[in-house]
């Protein structure tokens, strides 16, 4: 799995390793990598002699830029530098940097106004305004600056954050005080963070390429967050048997659907149909329509006369409203002992209610396996930690890790990066997903898939992750064919959920080790 470690931690390994190398080794590597990729990046201009724009900030991270912007001066490149820093005040490593980028006599550019940087045409921008460190958002003399870049067309390489992005949270520093380049390409060294991949880190940090500094990995402590993919959920992915039937593959129960609500838990069915489940059966909270006439193997009941018991999967909370007759649904449901995927208004419900808080926490035993995943968007998460949603978005991975700890759930938060988190203290970030899954319907799918999984035997963690990478990735395919990400519907979702999760099954199964010639093949 590829590992996400926070600032401190890397401060940590930053310092373990300068004490083991002599002065300026890790500036060198870094300047050194964020010319080779810098060239990179010029490869593909249009112009003959293209220019680059260097932006050098205070720190180490400006020393960083400084160091690049020598060794793509000596590559015979044309550099200008902007120096945003109080020579005097710079770290050592940073000054000498500096140093020889005076003695290349580059050129500086003295006027720190956007207007004198709008007199040339760039090919390339690398931002080394700040880096990891930064704790308030940029003042008013730098504003403009990252307007100008942030209006640019040509690539923009941000070095190991954007500038004003917190790479712990993903946040903008400052919030709606703050501003932050929109990379193209962001650079991250020793480690990647979790920002980069969450939050608002999913605009802004581009492209990005990890760049560990050769630092020997005994200097990193055990990472505690991970980006999800399907490696991390390999060990659950199986071809099905010939010698197999409905029963082989479980039965998913989705409860939900008050008065004037039916099409939530229709849609979570149809996808835990779509993505393998045996049996699939739909009970209403009010009386809700005969049947499906689309797909018309979906069962549908009163969730009054459905006994929820270990043999069937639960999906629970679309469309459900928040009545008491749907709380005394809920209540018998998390007194169950099925594996439950719990959704919007059941987390509604529960977030209100004390009693059922109590039930859901209390249905982890310590030793066994999880048995419940909730799924909350950021309303529903603020509902639940009694926060507001700006809150549950400045720090999304520490939300999720409080929601999984207070509830003793694996917790899915969804939202760009959407994190998967658990009792533990574990997160997983998820990298997969667009902007057309905002839209209404897409969380029912993504439970019906969680739901499905579930009853086909798989463990609630793999469930968690696969469902939520699938759901992305389901995504990325309708977009990448060219249908969104604007105007996409949560039903067209579905049967690209279907179609992502057969080829991850296929591309697992070749990936397998070959048989051995001595045995016979099947």
């Amino acid at each position: 799995m590829s590992a996400l470690h926070s600032v401190a931690e890397i401060r940590q390994v930053e310092q373990q390793a300068l004490s083991a190398l002599p002065p300026y080794t890790l500036m060198q590597r870094a300047g050194a990598a964020i010319a080779e990729l810098a060239q990179q990046l010029l490869c593909s201009a249009t112009v003959s002699s293209p220019s680059v724009l260097v932006l050098a900030g205070p720190g180490n991270n400006g020393g960083d830029a400084l160091e690049a912007a020598w060794l793509l001066e000596e590559a015979g490149i044309e550099v200008s530098v902007q120096l945003h820093a109080d020579e005097s005040r710079q770290p050592e490593d940073a000054r000498r940097a500096l140093a020889r980028v005076r003695e290349a006599e580059i050129q500086f550019i003295d006027d720190l106004s956007d207007t004198a940087l709008r007199a040339q045409s760039w090919a390339l921008v690398i931002d080394g305004l700040f880096g990891i460190g930064l704790a308030r958002p940029p003042g008013p003399r730098l504003r403009p600056i990252i307007d100008y870049i942030n209006s640019l067309r040509c690539p923009v390489l941000s070095i190991d954050v954007p500038s004003g992005l917190n790479a712990d949270t993903g946040s903008i520093v400052g919030g709606r005080e703050g501003l932050a380049v929109q990379a193209t390409h962001t650079i991250t060294f020793i480690s990647d963070k979790p920002g980069l991949h969450t939050c608002d880190g999913s605009d802004h940090s581009g492209h990005i390429v990890l760049e560990p500094l050769e630092i020997d990995d005994s200097h990193f402590p055990p990472a505690r967050a991970f980006l999800n993919g399907p490696q991390c959920f390999a060990t659950a992915l199986k071809p099905r048997a010939n010698n197999s039937h409905k029963g082989s593959y479980g039965d998913v129960i989705v409860v939900g659907g008050a008065r004037g609500m039916a099409g939530a838990p229709v849609l979570a069915a149809r996808t835990a149909a779509f993505s393998g489940a045996g049996r699939v059966y739909v009970a209403f909270v009010d009386e809700g329509p005969a049947y499906d006439d689309k797909h018309p193997e979906l069962m549908f009941r009163l969730a009054d006369r459905v006994e929820f018991g270990a043999s069937a999967a639960l999906v629970i909370g679309p469309g459900m409203g928040t009545s008491r007759h749907a709380h005394d649904i809920l209540a018998r449901a998390l007194d169950s002992e099925a594996d439950i995927v719990i959704d919007a208004d059941a987390l509604n419900l529960i977030s209100a209610e004390p009693s059922l808080q109590h039930k859901l926490h209390r249905r982890h035993q310590a030793g066994a396996e999880i048995t419940s995943i909730i799924t909350p968007h950021p309303l529903e998460a603020a509902r639940l930690l009694d926060s507001s949603t700006q809150q549950i978005q400045q720090n999304r991975p520490q939300a999720a890790r409080l929601l999984a700890r207070q509830f003793n759930a694996i917790t899915v938060l969804k939202g760009a990066g959407t994190v998967i988190a658990f009792p533990d203290g574990e997160i997983l970030i998820n990298p997969s997903g667009n902007p057309a899954l905002s839209t209404a319907g897409t969380g029912d799918v993504l439970s019906g898939l969680c739901g499905a999984l579930l009853a086909q035997g798989w463990p609630t963690r793999a469930a968690a992750l696969a469902a939520t990478w699938i759901h992305g990735a389901a995504a990325d395919q309708l977009v990448g064919a060219g249908l969104g990400p604007v105007g996409l519907t949560a039903s067209e979702f579905i049967p690209a959920i279907r179609a992502v999760f057969n080829q991850i099954i296929r591309d697992h199964v070749q990936r397998r080790p070959a048989a051995s010639p001595h045995r016979p093949q099947p």
